[in-house]
């Protein structure tokens, strides 16, 4: 599989998960988690009729795919039988498969609770319980439904979970669904991958779209993911840069399936060179050699601007994040500021021309909240922050 060392979190945690432990698995996004549980798992579980041995519960389509991916690479050689079942896409394919049986079951929430409510998903031999980015599930409202589904598999499995960022809520979870478990963290919670390089660009709300046109052309980078905060704007977004000559795909939530699916190839094979997403490709989506990630606005959570961010700099490599600050975001940089414990760099576009107010963040704010954040206002090309 072209594996030739393991990253820190598949090294820790494999022998763990090879011993039958209890593993709640910590680290930063893009550092190899789908395989720390993927290859140990697919060891212990025996590969014979009545399955699925293994359940993988994830929030999105997306991920379910790429966990799906993996799994499928390692069933090569292990010879057991992998099923992905998600939202979106028609049940007869699904249920044909479930009815062959099935070893490794990965899915979504939504979906797999239907299957089950249809009799057709029987999770009575699970033995490997997977949760991964179960403070995304808490997010978007699925965990009434994954309890529901925790309540149907034997009480005796083994229980891995595994995220980036550990909220309140998901230590919650720990305590109630796993047995005394080992905790492997790799790096801080909610701490970007030192690899990436950083930049905050403070321009007129109105001015974005131009700046980015801007950066894009005099930056000239292979790969971009663009993330905005809503579907509507991804689309205006991706329909300026294709009217700029940048070759560009939306993908969001009201985008049926196919639709996403092809959005994500396109950038894989080089047919565009950015993708312009909703927070729905945030969490887990591994597309190689991302060189830059732009926040086209700023994410509603500090941890999400963590997961934003992760696109880039996967596995050992390097990487950019891009801000594009409006005005009125000062404080949600603030909050991610005060989250990662860090000051993010200002800078100004060269060749840029600024005909629209913006505020740019002072250099004497602080991390703390105790400190109140001053800012300084610039018009025109050229003007540096004070």
């Amino acid at each position: 599989m072209g594996y030739t060392s393991p990253t820190p979190i598949q090294r820790d945690a494999i022998p763990m998960v090879l011993e039958g432990r209890d593993v709640v698995g910590c680290a930063q996004t893009g550092t190899g988690k789908t395989a720390a549980f993927m290859l140990p798992l697919m060891q212990r579980i025996p590969s014979k009729p009545g399955g699925p041995r293994a359940l993988v519960i994830t929030p999105t389509r997306e991920l379910a795919g790429q966990i799906e991916k993996v799994a499928l690479q390692v069933a090569k050689h292990t010879k057991h039988r992998v099923t992905v079942v998600y939202g979106g896409v028609g049940y007869e394919p699904q249920t044909k498969a479930l009815r062959r049986g099935v070893d490794v079951l990965v899915a979504t929430p939504g979906r797999l609770y239907d299957l089950m409510e249809r009799r057709i998903a029987d999770l009575s031999n699970v033995e490997i319980l997977v949760l991964d980015e179960a403070d995304r599930m808490l997010d978007m409202g699925f965990w009434p439904q994954v309890r529901k589904i925790i309540q149907t598999i034997p009480d005796s499995r083994q229980n891995l979970l595994f995220s980036a960022t550990m909220a309140t809520d998901v230590q919650r979870i720990i305590s109630s669904t796993l047995h005394d478990p080992v905790r492997v963290e790799v790096a801080p919670s909610n701490t970007p991958i030192e690899l990436i390089e950083q930049r905050v660009y403070p321009v007129g709300g109105q001015q974005k779209a131009q700046l980015l046109v801007h950066l894009i052309k005099k930056g000239d980078p292979d790969r971009v993911i663009v993330f905005t905060r809503t579907k509507h704007r991804a689309d205006r977004v991706a329909k300026v840069l294709h009217q700029n000559g940048i070759k560009s795909a939306a993908i969001h939530g009201d985008r049926s399936q196919s639709q996403r699916q092809s959005a994500l190839e396109s950038l894989k094979s080089g047919r565009c060179r950015v993708l312009v997403a909703t927070d729905v490709v945030a969490r887990g989506i591994d597309i190689d050699d991302v060189s830059h990630v732009v926040n086209y606005d700023l994410p509603n959570s500090p941890e999400d601007y963590v997961h934003r961010i992760g696109r880039t700099a996967r596995a050992g490599k390097s990487g950019m994040a891009v801000t594009l600050l409006a005005p009125e975001e000062h404080e949600a940089l603030r909050d991610i500021e005060v989250k990662i414990g860090a000051l993010l760099d200002t800078h100004d576009a060269e060749g840029f021309d600024y005909t629209q107010q913006r505020l740019v963040p002072s250099a004497e704010r602080s991390v703390t909240r105790s400190v109140r954040t001053v800012y300084s206002s610039s018009r025109g090309k050229g003007r540096r922050r004070r």
